[in-house]
């Protein structure tokens, strides 16, 4: 069934007034003017016996190479059984040395049926020119004929200087005529422009299946074209063999081409005009580009490109149904906008195998409905390579019926917000919903998230404390001297004695110990790390990039945890020893030392610990949750998770912005170190001493009940000796106490600074927290500047 076009010159008042100014009569009038159907097809203003039903010639075509060409024109019989005469034939069905190069070899001009026509003419044939020389309008009106093919005639001719159909200028003919040919020959030029884009793409394999769609949908208004041009050339025919002398007033002339071919000239632009839109475009980039030329007013101009659209947008809408509900991408000159990358594994097959090419998503497909059918048949290949699922895809969402014909891609278009946007939600909400069933029933999805929170970001308490106890014998030790199996053991030890044992299997058998690149005078607490093994499915959540993160997080707060076990160790010292060290007064200076710093440290430790574990991770990991029991695919919940691992990652200092503020955190747990080891030295050396103290005295006594003297004199000038030997040392040890509490004040101090100027908000009411009462602000004027100008800004903003 051909397509008819109504163009929008072809209204009833603006025929009626080019017809009246013409002195043609109405169009619409039997006695004359153009039919307002298609390309003009009407009454066309023939005379009776070419208008008739009876006698009007019926038009056979083949296909022939990459357009439709009308060879052919099989006029009925008449009810008498005798055929009309020769002249019905298709005036542009000429012999080949007529035609142009690319019409050779068309097939041969069959014989009207009926008997032949006589040989010889009862009246005359027009001449083409008149005594005075000057071409008549009968003979422009055949050269047009012709041009509007797109062949040259006999006076007009194409002008490639130009780049035109014009009049040689030694032809002799009026202005007026001169004038009308031009305007008219425009649509053999028109013409040619079109049939050059489709002789030049149809035989183009690479131009891909909508190419080749949109250049079957130029061929067929071509083919409406030529059918209107033939009944032009059958009354041309008819006009030649009656003879001049029989001309009435429904002759072909110029004036009554001008107007018939209005319509055919404007639907002739648009589609030169959409060829040059077009060029250099294929697959989805074409039918956007048709897509955007059809934003006209003009309800039949768009009548038109919509019918183009129909035509180019079905393959299109046929890989995109194969696509989402068979996961099926056979795309072989690349025109759909999902593309695949043969080359990567399938453990990259989420993230790297399959991508939006936004060049070619049409543009009446919305970037959100791409996403969609990105994820639609990403998620058929993800169940069916990765996860294993061999439901077949009909199962899990229901298909819909396909874009058989272009008339169905067309009523899909004109409804592009309700049932098209209706499918790819059905069939997304449908996929993806599978494929999270399957994700958390088959392979523990949630499961191992949570592990991931309660091993490697220590959310599970008493077994990170247990072992820690079990490793710091073996921590302690430098890290050469450590064996993975020894530490895998104490690892499963920890678990056994540990609320860990209830946790699923396959969750404790991926958890394990790393050891991480030794560095020369590492001891164990610096190499030491969890791990937790991921693979199949999961490991599209937990990439290496994630579990490189987990891992950073992991030894920092590793390190921290372990700050807070040495300080609980500090405290412990501190209550232990404080009884028996009341005997040595010379001790009190140095003990009241190391107790203000052994406070100073807790608080800082405490409130580092508090703002990582609650305000960090705890406030980050309830939003990771939420989100991930509201995802409504697998994008979201990566989305979502590696939006968790950047937060705390930025917020536990650990980004290349805040390097300035680890270091000097590192430096503060540095310095606790060092201070352990300090007060450790402290204890050793005082206990050995009063254990000296003690035996001397226990030995004195002992004498005595024996009845002897206590001790001789030089026993007692050597226990003098060495207590005032041990007393010397005391004023070091405070001196080595208060360097210690400076460097670590001053640190502190720098790392406050650099809080109270960071951009995070969180930080900054960290750094209030850790200097609540103002003691570091009262030894530091920048500090006190900070602090000053922080809290101006904040009070302006309000």
């Amino acid at each position: 069934m051909s397509h008819r076009w109504e163009a929008p010159g072809a209204t009833q008042d603006t025929l009626e007034r080019l017809c009246l100014s013409a002195g043609l009569g109405t169009p619409w009038d039997p006695a004359g003017g153009a039919g307002r159907s298609g390309w003009g097809e009407g009454s066309l203003g023939l005379p009776p016996e070419a208008a008739a039903p009876a006698t009007r010639p019926r038009i056979s075509g083949r296909r022939w190479m990459d357009g439709w060409i009308f060879n052919q024109i099989q006029p009925p019989q008449s009810a008498a059984g005798v055929a009309p005469p020769l002249v019905s034939r298709l005036a542009w069905a000429l012999p080949a040395s007529s035609f142009p190069s690319s019409a050779v070899g068309a097939a041969p001009i069959r014989p009207p049926l009926g008997p032949s026509p006589p040989t010889t003419r009862a009246v005359r044939l027009r001449q083409d020119g008149d005594a005075a020389g000057e071409v008549n309008e009968a003979a422009l009106v055949r050269d047009i004929l012709y041009v509007f093919q797109g062949i040259d005639g006999k006076f007009i001719k194409m002008s490639t200087q130009d780049n035109c159909y014009r009049i040689d200028s030694k032809v002799m003919v009026s202005k007026s005529l001169r004038d009308t040919s031009s305007r008219l020959a425009e649509l053999g030029w028109l013409h040619n422009k079109v049939r050059k884009y489709t002789d030049a793409r149809s035989l183009d394999r690479a131009f891909g299946l909508v190419g080749q769609s949109f250049c079957a949908s130029l061929h067929q208004e071509l083919k409406e074209y030529y059918r209107l041009l033939s009944v032009l050339h059958s009354q041309m025919q008819v006009e030649d063999d009656q003879g001049v002398n029989m001309c009435t007033e429904s002759n072909l002339t110029l004036r009554r081409l001008l107007v018939w071919m209005y319509d055919p000239k404007v639907r002739l632009k648009t589609l030169a005009a959409l060829v040059d839109f077009c060029q250099g475009r294929k697959g989805g980039e074409l039918a956007s580009a048709v897509h955007a030329y059809g934003k006209t007013g003009d309800p039949q101009m768009r009548a038109l490109v919509q019918h183009i659209l129909s035509l180019v947008s079905h393959p299109i809408l046929n890989f995109l149904y194969r696509w989402i509900y068979d996961g099926e991408l056979e795309d072989t000159y690349h025109e759909f906008f999902v593309a695949s990358d043969p080359n990567v594994k399938t453990d990259r097959l989420w993230h790297d195998k399959y991508s939006l090419r936004k060049s070619m998503i049409p543009s009446f497909v919305t970037m959100d409905q791409a996403r969609k059918v990105l994820l639609i048949g990403k998620s058929i290949n993800f169940l069916h390579q990765v996860c294993h699922d061999r439901t077949p895809p009909g199962k899990i969402t229901p298909a819909s019926n396909s874009t058989d014909t272009p008339k169905d891609a067309a009523e899909l278009l004109s409804d592009l917000e309700g049932a098209f946007q209706e499918k790819i939600d059905a069939a997304y909400f449908d996929t993806s919903k599978y494929l999270l069933d399957v994700l958390n029933r088959n392979y523990l999805l949630l499961e191992h998230l949570q592990a991931m929170r309660r091993y490697l970001l220590l959310g599970q308490g008493d077994f990170i404390r247990h072992l820690m106890d079990l490793l710091k014998p073996e921590l302690a030790r430098p890290a050469t001297t450590l064996y993975q199996h020894n530490l895998t053991g104490i690892l499963e030890t920890a678990v056994r004695a540990t609320n860990a044992q209830y946790d699923n299997v396959e969750i404790l058998k991926r958890l394990d110990v790393r050891l991480l690149e030794v560095s020369p005078g590492d001891t164990g607490w610096d190499v030491f790390s969890l791990d937790y093994h991921v693979d199949g499915p999961i490991a599209t959540v937990f990439t290496r990039e994630c579990m490189g993160h987990y891992l950073r997080v992991f030894n920092f707060l590793w390190r921290a945890k372990r700050m807070e076990y040495i300080l609980t160790d500090i405290w412990k010292g501190q209550m232990c020893n404080a009884k028996l060290l009341k005997t040595m007064p010379e001790l009190s200076g140095v003990l009241h030392q190391c107790h203000i710093l052994a406070s100073e440290m807790v608080h800082f430790i405490h409130q580092m610990q508090y703002y990582i574990t609650f305000e960090v991770l705890e406030c980050s990991w309830d939003e990771l949750w939420n989100k991930v029991q509201q995802a409504q695919d697998l994008d979201h919940i990566i989305a979502a998770h590696e939006v968790f691992l950047d937060t705390i990652i930025s917020r536990c200092l650990l980004d290349n912005n805040s390097r300035s503020l680890l270091n000097q955190l590192r430096a503060i747990f540095d310095q606790i170190i060092e201070f352990q080891n300090a007060q450790d030295a402290l204890y050793r050396s005082a206990l050995e001493e009063l254990a000296l103290q003690l035996q001397f005295e226990e030995k004195k006594q002992q004498n005595e009940e024996e009845g002897q003297w206590g001790v001789t004199a030089e026993q007692e000038a050597e226990e003098k000796r060495r207590i005032r030997e041990f007393q010397e040392t005391v004023p070091k040890m405070s001196s080595q106490f208060r360097i210690l509490t400076h460097f670590y004040q001053s640190i502190v101090q720098q790392f406050l600074v650099l809080l109270t100027t960071s951009s995070d908000e969180s930080l900054r009411f960290l750094s209030f927290r850790l200097d609540f009462n103002e003691h570091y602000r009262a030894r530091e004027p920048r500090l006190r500047a900070s602090l000053g100008a922080t809290r101006g800004r904040r009070m302006s903003n309000i």
